[in-house]
């Protein structure tokens, strides 16, 4: 009891608050990559030094380029409306554009009819 602090203390701490279910949360994406793994520069450069140096290792970092390039392809090709025409990508843009006018409209219709009014006190 010298420090101040009881001895069953932490027994009786509340647990922390249970995380919800996974069943609830929508299925996670896979992590993104952080914003250096997009760069092609860094390796690049490598190559370029290895290059300067007569070093064996130009083929080991080359290999490392193009497994970063077959890597960038698949996840371009994953991304979600990669196949929308631009066609298709305006006119989307259009109804969605056409929503938020009606929705709008309404808005300002339903503000008018006085049926928000905050009571004064």
């Amino acid at each position: 009891m010298a420090s101040g602090v009881p001895s069953g203390r932490a027994v009786e701490d509340p647990p922390p608050p249970p995380e919800p279910p996974a069943e609830q949360k929508p299925p996670a994406a896979p992590p993104a990559p952080a914003q250096e793994d997009f760069s092609f520069l860094p390796l690049v450069h490598d190559i370029i030094k290895c290059m300067d140096k007569d070093s064996q290792d130009v083929h080991q970092v080359l290999n490392e380029l193009k497994n970063k390039f077959q890597e960038m392809r698949k996840l371009i090709s994953a991304m979600p409306g990669i196949g929308v025409s631009p066609e298709q990508q305006q006119q989307q843009l259009q109804n969605l554009r056409e929503q938020v006018r009606t929705k709008n409209e309404l808005l300002q219709k339903y503000k008018s009819l006085c049926m928000f009014e905050i009571p004064k006190e």
